[in-house]
C-alpha cells in the first residue's frame, strides 16, 4: 500500500477524507477452541478512519462474533481515535458476553491479572505497540506476534 498525499481544500488545508478510503478491513473466521473473527486492517486507524473501522468490526459483532482478533500488521499508526474505537469494541463485547463484573475487571487491570478474553491484537507495529503501552491498553488487551498463539489464547 502506498501512502497518498491528501487532496488540498480551500485555504491549503489537506482533505483527510481521501485518507479514510485507504483504510481497509478484511474479515475472516478461524476455527480455534471457539470461532474467532480475524479482522485484518490495512492503513492507519485515526480520526479519518476510526468510524469506518468501528462500523466494520461492529458489523461482525452484530453478525454474532464474540471473539475478535484485530490484525494490526498492516497498520503503521493508531491515534487516540483508534484507541477510543478499540475501547468501544472491548466494552461492546463485554456487554454481550460478560466475563467478570466491572469491579472485578478494574481490580484485575490494577493488579495486572485481567486481559480481555474477547478482544486481542495481532502484530502491532513498533509505533502502535508504543501507543498501546503508553496509553495502558496493553494492560487489558493482549498482544500477540503469531496467529497460531493468538488463536490458541481464545
Amino acid at each position: 500500500m502506498s501512502a497518498q498525499v491528501p487532496e488540498s481544500r480551500a485555504g491549503g488545508r489537506p482533505n483527510f477524507r481521501a485518507l479514510e478510503e485507504q483504510m481497509q478491513l478484511k474479515v475472516s473466521t478461524e476455527n480455534a477452541r471457539v470461532p474467532v473473527t480475524v479482522v485484518r486492517v490495512e492503513g492507519n486507524i485515526d480520526s479519518a478512519s476510526y468510524e469506518s473501522f468501528l462500523a466494520g468490526v461492529e458489523e461482525s459483532i452484530n453478525g454474532g462474533a464474540r471473539h475478535v482478533l484485530i490484525d494490526l500488521s498492516q497498520v503503521p499508526f493508531v491515534s487516540s481515535a483508534g484507541l477510543r474505537a478499540l475501547n468501544i469494541l472491548l466494552n461492546r463485547l463485554r456487554t454481550l458476553t460478560p466475563d467478570v463484573s466491572d469491579e472485578e475487571m478494574r481490580k484485575g487491570i490494577n493488579d495486572g491479572t485481567y486481559k480481555s478474553p474477547h478482544l486481542k491484537l495481532l502484530n502491532p507495529s513498533k509505533a502502535t505497540a508504543t501507543t498501546l503501552d503508553s496509553s495502558g491498553f496493553n494492560m487489558f488487551i493482549e498482544e500477540f506476534h503469531d496467529l497460531k498463539g493468538a488463536l490458541a489464547s481464545f
